[in-house]
C-alpha cells in the first residue's frame, strides 16, 4: 500500500475552463481524505484525475512510490466506488463481485476465497445469488464497495457513493463506511458535497472552491479554527452567523453589542465580518448581566426533537460584495428573503428542547468573546 501524492495539478477543459487549480496534497498511507465543496468546485474532477480517468494539464500524481501522471487507470492500481453504483444487471452479486478477479484471470481457487471473506465483512453472504434489480440501494451500494474491495488495491476512490441513498439509509452507510475504513486500513479519496459527511468520515478534509484548495485540516480544526469566511461559512449545520461588524481599541462592535478582544492575534481596527456559531449563542439568564447580549424577536422555530433551531432578525446589514458571494456560495442561500425589503441579518440559535419559545417572542442570547470569528471584508481571511 501507499499514499497519494498531489503535485501542484491543474486541470483545464476545452473553452479554458480551469476544473483544478495547482492543487498541491500529500495523503497518507492509510488516510481517509475527504474532497468537500459545493457543485462545480473540482472536487470530482480531482478524483478523476488521481483514478487517470482525466489527464493531467500541469503537476504529477503519485501513488505510493511511483509517478502514474502518465499511465492508464487499469496500472494505477486504485479502485473506485460510483455515485450510480455501476452494476451489471444481468449477473449475480457474486459474478459481480468477482468480475475484476476474472479479467485478470485469478486463479479460481484464490478468487472464490477473496469474494467470500468480502461478502462475509459486507453481510454480503445471503444475497450472493441474487441479481441487482432484486436488492436494495444500501445492499447494492455494498456490492459496488465488495467489486473494489476484492481488488486489494493501494487506495479507494469513492465518487459520492452515498448521495443515491435516503437519509437513514445514508447515516447508516456512513458508519459501515467508517468501520471498514478501521478494518482494512487502505488510503481512501472520498468526494461529497455533505459537510456532514465529511466531518464525520474524514481523518482530514479539504475544501475546495473554484478548483483551489481553502484549508485541509481535521474536522475539528476545520470548525473552530477555519481559514477563511468560505470555510467558516461551509463547515458548521446550521452554518456561522456572519455580520458586518467594527473592531477599535480592541474592542468588536455590531448590531448593537460591544464585546472586548481576547488577547492573541492583534486586530487592526476597521471594519471586519463578525462570524458566531449557532451552538455559541447561549440563551441569557433571567437577571444575568454579565456578558454582551445580543436581542431579537423570532421569526422561525425549527423544532427538531432534541434541540430546536431559533431564528431572528438582528439590527445589522447584510453582507455584500466577495463576502456575500462567499458566503452565498457556501450554504446554497440566495438574495431572496420573505420581505424584500427587509435587508437585516438573519441569525440563527441553536438551542436544547428544555428551552421553551415560540414564534414572536422576544430573545435573549450571551455572546463569549472567544466564541467570536473575524474575517477580512477584502479577502475573507481569518484575521484570528
Amino acid at each position: 500500500m501507499g499514499g497519494i501524492g498531489i503535485d501542484h495539478v491543474s486541470k483545464v477543459f476545452p473553452g479554458d475552463v480551469l476544473a483544478v487549480d495547482d492543487v498541491d496534497l500529500s495523503i497518507a498511507e492509510g488516510e481517509f481524505m475527504v474532497l468537500v465543496g459545493p457543485s462545480g468546485c473540482g472536487k470530482s474532477t480531482l478524483l478523476r484525475v488521481i483514478a487517470g480517468l482525466e489527464a493531467v494539464s500541469a503537476g504529477a500524481i503519485r501513488i505510493g512510490d511511483r509517478d502514474v501522471t502518465q499511465l492508464a487507470p487499469r496500472s494505477r492500481d486504485v479502485a473506485m466506488v460510483f455515485q450510480n453504483y455501476a452494476l451489471y444487471p444481468h449477473m449475480r452479486v457474486w459474478d459481480n463481485l468477482a468480475f475484476a478477479l476474472r479479467l485478470r484471470r485469478t486463479p479460481k481457487p484464490v478468487m472464490r476465497e477473496r469474494v467470500g471473506d468480502v461478502a462475509g465483512v459486507l453481510g454480503l453472504t445471503d444475497l450472493v445469488d441474487r441479481k441487482p434489480g432484486a436488492l436494495s440501494g444500501g445492499q447494492r451500494q455494498r456490492v459496488a464497495i465488495g467489486r473494489a474491495m476484492v481488488r486489494e488495491p493501494q487506495a479507494y476512490l469513492m465518487d459520492e457513493p452515498l448521495s443515491n441513498l435516503d437519509a437513514k439509509l445514508r447515516v447508516g452507510m456512513r458508519a459501515e463506511l467508517a468501520r471498514l475504513h478501521d478494518r482494512l486500513g487502505v488510503t481512501t479519496v472520498y468526494v461529497t458535497h455533505d459537510q456532514v459527511e465529511a466531518m464525520t468520515l474524514g481523518d482530514r478534509v479539504a475544501v475546495l472552491r473554484d478548483g483551489r484548495i481553502q484549508q485541509c485540516d481535521t474536522p475539528e480544526r476545520l470548525f473552530d479554527a477555519p481559514a477563511n469566511l468560505f470555510v467558516a461559512a461551509f463547515m458548521g449545520s446550521p452554518p456561522m452567523n456572519l455580520v458586518p461588524a467594527t473592531v477599535a481599541s480592541g474592542r468588536v462592535r455590531f448590531a448593537g453589542v460591544e464585546l472586548a478582544l481576547n488577547g492573541g492575534t492583534a486586530v487592526p481596527d476597521g471594519e471586519v465580518i463578525a462570524g458566531i456559531r449557532p451552538t455559541d449563542l447561549a440563551p441569557a439568564a433571567p437577571g444575568a448581566d454579565a456578558a454582551p447580549r445580543l436581542r431579537g424577536t423570532l421569526e422561525v422555530v425549527e423544532r427538531l426533537g432534541a434541540e430546536s433551531h431559533l431564528i431572528f432578525p438582528i439590527d445589522a446589514p447584510r453582507l455584500s460584495g466577495e463576502a456575500a458571494a462567499a458566503a452565498d456560495e457556501a450554504t446554497s442561500e440566495s438574495d431572496a428573503t420573505v420581505l424584500a425589503d427587509d435587508q437585516r441579518v438573519r441569525f440563527c440559535a441553536r438551542v436544547e428542547r428544555r428551552h421553551a419559545v415560540a414564534h414572536g417572542d422576544d430573545v435573549e442570547f450571551e455572546i463569549r468573546s472567544e466564541a467570536l470569528h473575524l474575517f477580512d471584508p477584502r479577502t475573507g481571511a481569518a484575521l484570528r
